[in-house]
């Protein structure tokens, strides 16, 4: 991290146009009390980045900037400055120069004493770089030999590490077994497994015993990854350690247990739920990472855009009722929850939840964690906290009649229901609370919005490629996503898509759709538009919003009410869309991260009365898109046509 003093920090901050003078000085007064740094706070509220903090320091300093997740480090060169000096100076040697000196990139290169014992150390003169802290401790991952290769060179330390089953019998005291697992080569080969899996965002550790050894494997951007193999002898010792950890008893094998582990990793707090089952050959063990240091993202972050977003910001400033998410398992339901909650929190309310498990620390919010061992539920703590004079309630999943109807009434009564339900589209969360026997005009007077949502892969900004699609794969693609035939013709190719990116480079993907035209043709300047439609100056930001969403929505998608009448046109059809590659910076997958694609549906006066008529969730659903209503398909069509995500992410997890 850089040695910069407030004073200096702030001035830079100012000059560049980051944040204004008063802006600084209420992140200072609040740094001071939270008790962190100034250059910390700023970072972590998003004031700036850590990438545009240190190219600004170098360039006031006349140092470049060097991005090392895009550079290909070879080992001739990193093995030229030892790894323990790497570490402890956050420098490291990434190429050479054309005059044979070393290019040599730091964290703080104006520490002149460390600069000289570095080239005093390598016996080359330097060119000096700068990065950032994160990717030069990235970039020391390089000094090891993958983790396949660092776990046998553990496991080879001791000759000793063979554990035989009747050395962990039932019967062996808590002290005798503790004393074996704590041995150096199993609580390392751990760590570094933890640590792999924390670096490479992870969100599950797949521990899974088989015949002959034990497979692990990583949930990476919500895909599992096979990693590497272990020695099939070290799965009682490396079990039993876990389970040490997340104090779970570990004279028991025939029954499933469930615990947690609180670790540190650098400024990061990871918090691991461990869930471990009997199979035929062994225990599996599963880990759940969740990092407590991260911050709820907002919604435009995590996606949200266009009539969409409206809508929740809509639902959230009613002084009551519900907002229900719905999806799969691992489809950022809670996220979204934490998001809403984010805007809603202020000192005027209170905010209780009851969850499980509890992903976010949110300040001023009361969280409680759901415990079924001492029969705390979620109707239970629902029940109480309607005890506690709330003004607005989480409840982490409506499970059964009893939380269902107890959300609904705390909604009928003055408070904010916010919830998940498991279905796959928001139109089929009505009829589900129909089945979990609530009443229909009930539920019409209560729900304000459901919103339905997926997480898909987030392209590679470094090397996403924009490709034309083949004709062949296009029809396929119009009867999918409902596409109007004219879109397609009217539609521009690499060159204009090129345009459309770089013009929506660095803005939110609310900010990209608002700015897509129709038929993606130049709009001209504000001044030119309020030339032709003066009523622009008359209407709202909201209403502005809204008929750009619904221009770009009738640009490209065919309406309810055409059905099958769009005619078929004989001119040629093109479509250039972006798919994935592969570099160094995302590991050669060609993705990094995840983005949602959601639908959004509000509820109307005919929709309310469709629920008392029982309807079913294809009626409902198609109502809604009568009154603007973006599917979940089609809004991750808008995302692969302004190369946020592919075709093949959006039919991934939106095919039925």
């Amino acid at each position: 991290m850089l040695k910069l003093k407030p004073e200096e920090l702030k001035r830079l901050i100012i000059e560049n146009n980051f944040a204004s003078d008063k802006k600084v000085d209420e992140a200072l007064k609040k740094s001071e009390s939270e008790k962190k740094s100034l250059q910390d706070f700023l970072i972590d509220n998003k004031i700036i980045s850590e990438k545009e903090l240190v190219t600004l320091y170098g360039q006031a300093n006349n140092i470049p900037f060097i991005d090392l997740s895009t550079v290909e480090i070879k080992k001739e060169h990193l093995s030229q400055l030892p790894e323990k000096i790497s570490r402890r100076y956050q420098a490291i040697v990434f190429g050479e120069e054309e005059d044979g000196s070393l290019k040599l990139a730091m964290a703080d290169p104006l520490d002149i004493q460390a600069v000289q014992f570095i080239e005093k150390e390598l016996g080359y003169q330097t060119k000096l770089y700068i990065s950032t802290s994160s990717d030069i401790l990235n970039s020391l991952d390089l000094y090891k030999e993958g983790l396949s290769n660092e776990i046998s060179k553990v496991i080879a330390e001791s000759e000793e590490i063979s554990i035989e089953e009747n050395e962990l019998k039932e019967n062996a005291s808590a002290e005798n077994v503790q004393e074996i697992v704590q041995e150096a080569p199993i609580s390392k080969a751990l760590n570094i497994i933890l640590e792999y899996a924390i670096k490479s965002r992870a969100s599950d550790i797949h521990l899974e015993p088989r015949e002959a050894f034990i497979q692990v494997r990583f949930r990476i951007d919500g895909v599992l990854q096979d990693t590497m193999t272990l020695p099939k002898n070290v799965l009682s010792a490396i079990v039993t350690r876990i389970k040490i950890l997340s104090n779970l008893r570990i004279d028991e094998h025939r029954v499933p247990q469930d615990g947690r582990i609180k670790i540190k990793v650098g400024p990061k707090v990871i918090s691991i739920r461990v869930s471990t089952l009997p199979v035929v050959d062994g225990e599996k063990v599963v880990m759940r990472l969740l990092d407590e240091s991260n911050k709820a993202p907002t919604l435009e972050e995590l996606g949200f855009s266009g009539t969409a977003l409206l809508g929740i910001k809509r639902a959230l400033t009613k002084p009551h009722g519900m907002l229900l998410v719905t999806g799969p398992t691992g489809s950022g339901k809670s996220t979204t929850l934490y998001s809403a909650l984010s805007m809603l929190n202020s000192i005027e309310v209170n905010i209780s939840t009851v969850e499980d498990p509890i992903e976010y620390r949110m300040p001023g919010v009361n969280q409680t964690q759901v415990n079924t061992k001492t029969g705390m539920t979620f109707a239970s703590g629902l029940r109480a906290l309607l005890r506690q004079d709330p003004d607005i309630i989480m409840v982490g999943e409506i499970r059964d009649t009893e939380t269902a109807e107890m959300a609904v009434h705390a909604a009928l009564t003055g408070h904010t229901v916010l919830s998940t339900l498991h279905t796959n589209n928001a139109a089929g969360c009505l009829p589900r609370l129909l089945d979990m026997e609530v009443e229909p005009f009930l539920i019409s007077s209560t729900v304000n919005a459901v919103i339905g949502q997926r997480l898909v892969r987030r392209l590679c900004n470094e090397c996403k490629e924009a490709y034309v699609v083949p004709t062949e794969q296009i029809e396929e693609i119009i009867k999918t996503f409902a596409l109007d035939r004219k879109f397609l013709t009217t539609n521009p190719s690499k060159e204009v898509f090129a345009a459309v990116e770089k013009a929506t480079e660095s803005k939110t993907i609310s900010e990209k759709i608002i700015d897509a035209p129709k038929g993606l043709e130049n709009k001209g300047s504000i001044l030119d538009r309020i030339a032709s439609d003066p009523s622009i100056l008359k209407r709202s930001l909201q209403e502005a919003e809204e008929s750009e969403a619904k221009t770009l929505r009738e640009a490209i998608f065919i309406s309810q009410t055409d059905g099958n009448k769009n005619p078929k046109t004989k001119n040629s059809l093109s479509l250039t869309l972006f798919r994935a590659k592969g570099c160094p910076k995302c590991q050669n997958s060609g993705y990094n991260g995840r983005v949602g694609i959601y639908e959004v549906l509000e509820m109307t006066e005919k929709i309310g009365e469709m629920i008392v008529q029982r309807a079913t969730s294809d009626s409902i659903e198609r109502e809604a898109i009568e009154n603007g209503m973006v599917t979940m398909a089609q809004d991750g069509f808008i995302k692969s046509l302004i190369g946020v995500t592919t075709i093949e992410e959006i039919l991934r997890v939106t095919r039925e």
